[in-house]
């Protein structure tokens, strides 16, 4: 790509190279995976106080902003477990399956062989109704989870209408 190429990418176009490059399960999957494997290794890349609010069963915290100083020793972001999960099965989770996805492509340029985006992510999960815990390990109610995974678009934060 020249430059002029990628000034013009939007953050669709990045997802949709990404997704070429990654494979996804979706929630339904993931469930029978985690019956199948009990070593498969749940990695939540979203902001720490995401994690906290909701996150499913059994999954660790590496969010998105140290996950290559997490993959790697001598950091203080190091995760010893994800460290060592190269050729291990890991999926990764986050609200609605882009920043799991980003994180998966670069897992791979990392070296990890067996690496998969949650299709839909955590929003998917929960429509499937699969229970997410908080940071108390209590269930969370899927009505609350529902309202949490909701957008929250400004209108601020849209694009401006075009007149005329």
């Amino acid at each position: 790509m020249n430059e002029s190429t990628i000034a013009m990418m939007r953050l669709s176009d990045l997802l949709q190279n990404c997704l070429d490059g990654i494979r996804e399960i979706m929630p339904w999957n993931l469930v029978d995976r985690m019956k199948e494997n009990p070593d498969l290794l749940i990695v939540d890349v979203r902001e720490p106080s995401e994690f906290e609010a909701m996150h499913i069963e059994g999954s660790i915290s590496v969010p998105r902003g140290v996950l290559e100083s997490a993959c790697e020793w001598g950091y203080e972001d190091t995760v010893p477990d994800l460290v060592m999960a190269r050729d291990r099965e890991v999926v990764l989770v986050c609200r609605s399956g882009r920043r799991s996805a980003f994180a998966a492509q670069t897992m791979q340029l990392l070296g990890y062989t067996r690496v998969v985006s949650l299709k839909s992510g955590l929003r998917g999960w929960n429509d499937y109704e699969e229970p997410l815990v908080d940071s108390d390990g209590c269930v969370v109610d899927p009505d609350i989870a529902d309202d949490f995974f909701l957008s929250k678009v400004r209108p601020d934060q849209m694009a401006p209408s075009r007149k005329g």
